[in-house]
């Protein structure tokens, strides 16, 4: 019996794709900002994977790191031993916040991160010299996303994603509005009106949970795959730190995706001065050279645990993984000694004209939205009205998979539940920090060819 295309794909892999009826293009070499398929197509990685590959791919410094470490040594348990370059790492970070972070802590990837976030917290609260064991809430924010395990899951207000777990999530996190000025600004509101709104509503949540009972207030500078590149209004951030001291509580920003260069200076929260608590980094650290995220951790925390029980409570196998050290340092240091975040600055500006003039005045395109070489744009059927597109359309995927296509051979990020966390879709772009002119120009034009050319093709089905 012959088989259907389905079963087929399914005989012909032993991997667990993230869709298993799909048959997935295979990629065997990468250079630059190119990734190369098997029959020879050179897409533009122009998302750098999720926002990952921050100085292309093959880059022969790296390179040159994660050998000349594996000739050092590859593995070995931190709670036995420290190495070399595990320090190293730990110190350029403690030392690129001026201190104000002060110890480091390195895992794997976002998710594990703000897992040992959200333990670190609620373990500051134990070490107290009057504890105060009753902290045990955490507000986060709606259309977040914070990673896949259950407690980052829990944190994250992304409703696709958890609708399936939702009987198994925490149930001592709640969530408060997103600072989207596109979506939740009023008509008429200055952004100071915005920001007090917000800042009120978040004091009315540690009210209703009990200002004594909070950990910490859990938030994206830049909200990444949840709505598309979203950044917070001046201002936003100081509000929100002063309600968390208000209550005593802590402040936990997760800069997996934003950080590390991605907006314009190394890390987010410098541009408006609000130093976190805790901190969350990932994507941008190793540029995806090896698995690598971590922690940046304060002092007011770190002191509480070492006049405590001088131990953080959690531990894993690849904890500072000497591998993903390396190659985290050896990507850290490039954008340091090439001045890379001025060019993200700069080229992040240029595709933001760019974009605003190919696309800016498009009945379909509702905003363009972003800050250094992090940009989206979220797609709308009605631009007056702000109206999404349905979700069966799949508008944001149709862009996706048709910008992968050898006609634009381009990658777009598509995202869905942009508006209302179900319906809404939206595209970014997160191209590679050292990107030139003519890259940029290259990007914004197939961008704007493939956003054109479906949009035209869904708006004629209509018709």
């Amino acid at each position: 019996m012959t088989p259907t295309p389905r079963e087929a794909a399914q005989r012909r892999t032993a991997v667990l794709h993230r869709k298993l009826h799909d048959k997935v293009k295979t990629a065997v070499g990468a250079e630059g900002n190119y990734i190369i398929l098997e029959d020879g197509q050179r897409v533009f990685d122009s998302t750098g994977g999720a926002a990952v590959a921050c100085l292309g791919h093959g880059n022969a410094q790296v390179k040159a790191a994660i050998v000349a470490q594996m000739d050092e040594i590859s593995y070995c348990h931190t709670l036995f031993f420290a190495t070399n370059v595990f320090e190293d790492l730990a110190r350029f970070l403690a030392d690129s916040t001026g201190g104000r972070l002060s110890k480091v802590f390195i895992v794997n990837s976002g998710s594990e991160a703000m897992e040992a976030a959200i333990k670190l917290a609620r373990q500051y609260y134990l070490e107290l010299p009057t504890p105060e064991p009753q902290r045990t809430k955490f507000i986060a924010r709606q259309q977040s996303y914070h990673g896949v395990t259950m407690g980052s899951l829990s944190m994250g207000g992304h409703v696709f994603r958890r609708e399936l777990f939702e009987p198994l999530l925490l149930s001592n996190v709640s969530h408060v509005s997103p600072c989207n000025t596109y979506r939740g600004k009023h008509d008429g509101e200055s952004d100071a009106e915005y920001v007090k709104r917000l800042a009120d509503e978040l004091d009315a949540e540690f009210q209703r949970v009990g200002p004594e009972n909070v950990c910490a207030f859990v938030a994206e500078p830049v909200v990444g795959a949840a709505l598309g590149c979203v950044p917070s209004v001046p201002g936003y951030f100081p509000a929100m730190k002063a309600v968390c001291e208000k209550y005593g509580a802590l402040l936990i920003l997760d800069e997996v995706m934003s950080g590390m260069g991605r907006s314009g200076t190394l890390h987010a929260w410098e541009q408006e001065g609000v130093v976190p608590d805790i901190q969350a980094v990932g994507k941008g650290l190793g540029g995806g050279y090896a698995p690598v995220s971590g922690l940046l951790i304060s002092e007011r925390i770190v002191d509480a645990i070492d006049k405590g029980t001088g131990s953080f409570r959690h531990g894993q196998t690849y904890q500072g993984h000497p591998i993903a050290c390396a190659a985290a340092l050896a990507v850290q240091k490039i954008i340091k000694q090439q001045n890379l975040l001025e060019n993200v600055r700069k080229m992040g500006s240029l595709l933001e004209s760019l974009l605003r003039e190919g696309l800016g005045d498009h009945p379909n395109v509702g905003d363009i939205r972003g800050k250094g070489l992090f940009w989206g744009i979220e797609f709308v059927r009605n631009k007056s009205t702000k109206q999404p597109f349905d979700p069966l359309v799949g508008v944001a995927m149709k862009i996706q998979d048709a910008a992968l296509s050898p006609k634009y051979s381009l990658s777009l990020y598509a995202g869905g539940g942009t508006a209302d966390g179900v319906r809404g879709d939206h595209v970014l772009l997160a191209p590679a920090y050292n990107v030139t002119e003519e890259d940029v120009r290259i990007i914004a034009e197939r961008t704007i060819r493939v956003v054109t050319d479906i949009l035209s093709e869904l708006n004629d089905k209509d018709n």
